[in-house]
């Protein structure tokens, strides 16, 4: 395959298309995420807020640039006032953030790791354990034709529901779509996709059985705000 333009070559990334990953802008682009989710990680004792900004403004981790509402009085009432907010808990690996799309009152443990190669998406309040991993990048099967850094790679996108947990150390690889209110159980591997509201375990994942919600839908009540 030939090499593509810069602007071809993201595209083809952003498609799940065979693409070049050791080429100078995208190099730039991981290296830019990387600093960022380094000024994250060390950050001493950071307020909450300030956690919200090195994870979304500008040049942050996810370079979002849309303005927070302004500070309130105090911490405690700035905390009621960003509860959206997803809740990062460092250090956490990723390496565009651009390709990362987090929902609302999110948390993510500790020692999580994000290759957004292609668009990971991860619903509202989803709890994510520590150690896990979402890959949405992969390589060729062809060792010739992907040829260590020489040669091109893929991916392909995950696509996480609303009212998930995952359990420590779980694995989702590219091109999974987990459905709503889906459990998985701690260590596992998610290699196929899975229907909402089932508990799933084991590596490979499978359905240990369903979940019948009896609490009300807290989606409905945020419709109703």
């Amino acid at each position: 395959m030939g090499n593509p333009d810069d602007e071809e070559n993201e595209a083809r990334m952003q498609r799940g298309e065979l693409y070049y990953a050791f080429v100078p802008t995208l190099i730039a682009k991981r290296k830019r995420c990387h600093n960022a989710c380094r000024r994250f990680n060390q950050a001493e004792d950071p307020s909450r807020r300030k956690l919200v900004e090195l994870w979304r403004e500008c040049d942050s981790i996810i370079d979002d640039g849309s303005p927070l509402p302004p500070p309130a009085a105090s911490d405690g009432e700035d905390a009621v006032l960003l509860q959206d907010e997803p809740y990062i808990d460092g250090p956490i690996k990723i390496d565009y953030g651009t390709n990362l799309r987090i929902g609302k009152g999110v948390n993510i443990n500790y020692d999580c790791t994000f290759i957004d190669t292609c668009l990971i998406t991860i619903g509202a309040r989803t709890l994510v354990g520590p150690n896990c991993s979402f890959f949405s990048g992969t390589h060729p099967l062809d060792p010739f034709l992907r040829s260590g850094t020489r040669g091109p790679e893929l991916g392909a996108p995950i696509t996480i529901g609303e009212d998930c947990w995952f359990g420590g150390g779980v694995i989702v690889c590219p091109g999974v779509t987990i459905g709503r209110g889906v459990t998985v159980g701690a260590g596992s591997v998610v290699t196929k996709d899975v229907p909402d509201f089932h508990v799933v375990a084991g590596n490979p994942a499978r359905i240990l059985r369903k979940i019948t919600p009896t609490e009300s839908d807290p989606s409905r009540a945020e419709d109703d705000k």
